[in-house]
């Protein structure tokens, strides 16, 4: 019998009700053991709904109140002092890792001032993961009562046997990094850290885990040596302690490491994702031990369309013919995690499109499907065969996936669109006798605080219980109290705020033809933060402008230079659910050229400050060197140039990129030919600045002086710091100073007192230049 399994399921439940909770506990509205509630009701829920669907493997420990990584920092005791020193609650310890942390003295409790740990995107996904942060001498310590052991309990008196999900030891800590000031080698602490591992499954199995999935999904990177020698004796002491160990690799293929498979023979399961990579399967299976089961990933855990059964079962069946049936496991690619929750939520989407779409509740039930398919032949499945082949036929003659006008647009691209008028000397000559700004200029990423009037009145427009005037009517007064705000502040280079915008794909999408949108198709990307995807269903343009008319309007009353704000094609392409039938460069170009109409545009309209943010280029990059990321970079490259080379000299372009750690590909990143660059820097040690030195990076560059992805406030003595340290990387005519990412998620309180301490810290550096 060919059993069904999934990797991990969303966490954040059908509608947002973890977001919800977790919130409401940071601002003391919930208490902490209702919080607690809520996390265990949302897990049992979760466990039913895959049980229902007729899910054979269950998992459980997938569950994360803010991130899985954190999870799993805190229950091997990877906790910096900075925040055990506090005797936090153990929530509240987890939350300050993740989010940071400052508090008043009060009840007798000391004032609590500490920032979060750096946080970067999950391998290629838009997830972010806490990254484990390693002292010399490292001490780790398993949690009492573990939380692995007590969530598989959870659903074991539920009636539901689960199979605990654990990351495993050498992508732990190859995932993670030296804190500041120390100098471990992560991986040297495998010795130390895997007596953790042993207890624990010692623990799972002790309460009836039959089965434990570890995953060791850095076996799809280039691995140095030491790392991939590294598996060998670390599931040699896991093996010992006798659990079945699934072993699970996703987003790409482990060909390259096939060799680390010989030997991990003792290893119960194997996991790989064919969805991205389904050439794999002959080269793993014959790497294969004579009983390991393989677990074929046919569903997509990382896009949102319906699995063809008929190719998914031909690669199932493939596998069986090799391995028979006992030792075929259909599984998700990956964790579901990266889906929305469920399509029956979605009562306002066009059925055409609906019936192209499978979210994750929808998954549980192909997987099921399928194993049933091949279990028991497709008689026992033919009516949803038959639904599914009506769906795939419809979706690939639709009318709707083509645009004749945009693919002869396409066609007559050329080499020459890709430039700027004159290279970058001479465009900032112009840019500064139109722009007149100081030394050190101070700007913001782009948006300010969405408020809940702004959420309220963006809400009431969506029903149509205001009028167009109305709303545009609040824009506008939203508009000049954010103008006002930076007059008071006094910025150097102004944003209008998007007080109009819900998200920064999503409200291009919804001004672009050949998108689709959900109503409750919540992905989480962070702690409580969840974005909600457009889809690409066809082929892209653009019917009219998207930003001129707020854009020119802030323009219109600011007493400095605009800036005006727009989502890259990249990013555009990236942090959307993109088509699955069309290659990703054809659509990056398709949004480019809608990009470049809007630039030129915002040039016409008075804006000559251009922002073309692209923090999903590093997102998008291959996992492996090679020709497909040398490709990669090609096309992506190509397309930001092409978005924004069709304006004159005296326009500035800037582009702002966070969680990069690009100095592997920073020639690329310097072929974008922005005028000036914003990074996240706040927390990473200045570890990127070095490579504008080494490369001699000649344009202007803004690090990012705070982290706006926590409720801190950075003193001044603080940001100074933090500008001294970048002046030793950066010549004081390159360096602009701003946060490292918009303010939207942020309180107007903490946001003008940040912005205070930076503009501040800011004029005290240009009195000491400009004599």
């Amino acid at each position: 019998m060919v059993q069904s399994s999934i990797l991990g399921f969303p966490r954040i439940g059908a509608n947002r009700e973890l977001k919800k909770a977790t919130e409401a506990y940071w601002a003391g509205k919930l208490s902490q053991q209702d919080l607690l509630n809520e996390g265990k009701r949302l897990r049992l829920e979760h466990w039913k709904i895959q049980k229902a669907a007729g899910i054979d493997v269950i998992p459980s420990n997938d569950f994360a109140f803010y991130d899985q990584v954190l999870s799993q920092i805190q229950l091997f005791g990877v906790v910096p002092e900075r925040y055990t020193k506090y005797n936090l609650d153990p929530i509240d310890e987890y939350f300050a890792m993740g989010r940071g942390l400052q508090r008043p003295a009060a009840d007798g409790k000391p004032a609590v001032d500490v920032p979060a740990l750096e946080m970067v995107k999950w391998f290629d996904s838009n997830y972010h993961y806490v990254k484990p942060t390693l002292q010399d001498n490292q001490v780790f310590k398993l949690a009492a009562n573990p939380k692995p052991v007590v969530e598989f309990l959870e659903a074991k008196e539920a009636g539901i046997t689960t199979r605990p999900v654990l990351l495993g030891p050498v992508s732990f800590l190859h995932l993670g990094k030296a804190d500041r000031d120390q100098s471990i080698d992560p991986i040297s602490a495998l010795d130390d850290l895997l007596p953790l591992y042993v207890d624990l499954l010692k623990q799972l199995k002790d309460a009836g885990a039959e089965t434990v999935q570890i995953d060791e999904p850095i076996l799809v990177f280039d691995l140095p040596a030491k790392v991939k020698a590294a598996f060998k004796p670390a599931y040699e002491k896991l093996g010992s302690v006798g659990s079945k160990i699934v072993l699970a690799t996703y987003f790409g293929d482990i060909v390259h490491n096939i060799d680390v498979l010989d030997s991990l023979k003792s290893l119960y399961a194997l996991h790989i994702d064919l969805v991205r990579n389904p050439e794999q399967l002959e080269t793993v299976i014959s790497a294969l031990g004579p009983q390991q089961i393989l677990s074929a990933g046919v569903v997509d855990g990382r896009n949102i369309w319906k699995t063809n059964f008929k190719k998914a079962i031909e690669i199932v069946e493939s596998a069986i013919q090799k391995l028979g049936k006992d030792r075929v496991l259909v599984a998700s690619s990956s964790s579901l995690l990266h889906t929305p929750h469920t399509l029956t939520s979605e009562k306002k989407l066009d059925p055409e499109i609906a019936d192209w779409f499978s979210f994750a509740h929808e998954k549980t039930v192909e997987i099921a499907t399928i194993a049933k398919a091949v279990t028991e032949g497709p008689a026992s499945v033919r009516e949803a065969l038959e639904a599914n082949a009506k769906s795939m036929q419809a979706r690939a003659s639709s009318k709707r996936t083509n645009d004749q006008a945009v693919k002869e647009r396409q066609s007559n691209v050329t080499q020459e669109m890709h430039n700027r008028k004159s290279e970058f000397p001479a465009r900032i000559a112009a840019q500064q006798k139109r722009l007149n700004l100081p030394l050190f200029p101070t700007t913001t990423i782009g948006s300010f605080p969405q408020t809940k009037e702004i959420r309220i009145q963006r809400n009431k427009f969506t029903k149509g219980e205001i009028t167009a005037e109305e709303y545009e009517k609040f824009i506008e007064k939203e508009i000049q109290d954010v103008i006002q705000v930076q007059d008071e502040l006094g910025l150097d280079v102004y944003v209008h705020g998007e007080p109009e915008r819900n998200d920064m794909v999503q409200y291009f999408g919804e001004r672009l033809n050949g998108y689709a949108f959900t109503t409750n198709g919540w992905v989480q990307s962070y702690g409580s933060r969840c974005v909600r995807p457009p889809i690409v269903v066809g082929d892209i343009s653009r019917p009219a402008a998207m930003t001129v008319k707020e854009s020119k309007y802030a323009a219109s009353i600011s007493k400095k230079p605009m800036k005006g704000m727009l989502t890259g094609p990249i990013t555009c392409l990236r942090w959307s659910f993109p088509r699955d039938d069309v290659h990703q460069s054809v659509q990056a170009q398709q949004l480019a050229l809608a990009l470049r109409d809007e630039v030129v545009d915002l040039e016409k309209a008075g804006v000559y400050v251009i922002q073309v943010d692209e923090p999903a280029l590093r997102e998008g990059l291959p996992l492996r060197t090679g020709t497909e990321r040398t490709n990669y970079l090609k096309w992506a490259v190509d397309s930001f140039r092409l978005s924004t080379a069709g304006v004159e000299d005296g326009t500035q372009i800037h582009s702002h990129f966070c969680y990069s750690e690009f100095q592997d590909f920073f020639y690329a990143i310097a072929a974008l030919d922005a005028d000036v660059l914003s990074i996240e820097n706040s927390k990473s040690d200045a570890k990127l600045l070095k490579v504008f030195v080494d490369e001699a990076y000649p344009r202007h560059i803004g690090p990012g002086v705070y982290d706006i992805h926590s409720p801190r406030v950075p003193s001044e003595q603080e940001i100074h710091d933090r500008i001294q340290e970048m002046l030793a990387f950066l010549k004081p005519e390159q360096l602009w100073i701003d946060p490292d990412c918009g303010l939207k998620t942020r309180q107007w309180k903490e946001t003008k007192a940040a912005l205070t301490n930076m503009v501040n810290a800011a004029k005290s550096f240009r009195a000491q230049y400009v004599k």
